[in-house]
């Protein structure tokens, strides 16, 4: 017999991240997935895209056209091959049927915030008139610094509000991942209350350790989510944890539930 999806409030349109359940293929990720209600998957690219639309679900954040977390629009550098890159994804994006495509900053090695916002802007702004012609949102991840991503650009609210302001564009956004951003600055829910135009997307995971939603980590996923909902958000909040529990699927099943306000 089918099993139907579960049925969630509706509030939260809830995504998860595959590399975080790298013990499922992707074909029976998918079906696990549907089965807890959500209905989108991050970081695919176009390989996996014929997969998800074989179980009825969104790329949630596109990803493919990056060069790595370390290396990216915050070095000039960089800028002519992520153009490349970003010139050829994003129609493949729209062609597809899908919104959002991920971007990194990259390293900061020894810039200060003026230079990394300058060089960014630069670099994005080759790319933004394509995307706006495609209805392809460029998203940029804020990650944290301080322990899982050494040495990150773009590492607080404050910087990548700056940039969004600067770019002046409907197609420019940021991923704001809860987990990382708990790390680097705190005060979250002033912070998403505060800058939510400029957030197309979210992030989950538990902190410290990256791994499940639950009681025994420090965010209170239930008033970040509400804070989230008010704000009229109706984008993807994406789970991105390491499951510690051996059934990874309840472990999915049970952020979902937190996170579903």
């Amino acid at each position: 017999m089918k099993q139907e999806p579960k049925a969630l409030k509706g509030n939260i349109n809830h995504g998860v991240c595959h590399w975080c359940f790298r013990d499922y293929s992707l074909e029976d990720f998918c079906v696990e997935v549907k089965k807890i209600g959500i209905k989108g998957v991050d970081l695919i690219g176009p390989n996996g895209w014929d997969t998800l639309k074989k179980h009825g679900l969104d790329s949630s954040m596109c990803n493919g056209a990056e060069i790595s977390l370390t290396e990216g629009f915050g070095e000039e550098k960089y800028h002519d091959q992520l153009v490349e890159n970003y010139t050829k994804m994003i129609p493949m994006v729209a062609e597809a049927g899908y919104k959002n495509l991920i971007c990194f900053s990259g390293n900061r090695r020894g810039m200060d915030d003026e230079t990394g916002l300058k060089n960014c802007q630069k670099g994005l702004e080759r790319i933004l008139p394509l995307a706006e012609k495609h209805g392809v949102m460029i998203q940029m991840e804020l990650l944290n610094s301080k322990i899982n991503h050494k040495d990150y650009l773009c590492d607080k609210s404050a910087f990548g509000v700056e940039l969004c302001k600067r770019l002046d564009s409907p197609n420019f956004k940021l991923l704001f991942d809860i987990y990382h951003m708990q790390i680097d600055e705190g005060d979250l829910i002033r912070n998403i209350r505060d800058y939510h135009q400029y957030f197309g997307h979210y992030h989950t995971a538990g902190n410290p350790g990256r791994n499940e939603l639950g009681d025994d980590q420090e965010i209170n996923y239930p008033a970040v989510m509400r804070a989230i909902y008010e704000t009229g958000f109706d984008g993807y909040v994406s789970h991105e944890f390491i499951p510690k529990k051996e059934d990874k699927m309840a472990s999915l099943a049970e952020g979902v539930a937190i996170c579903d306000v």
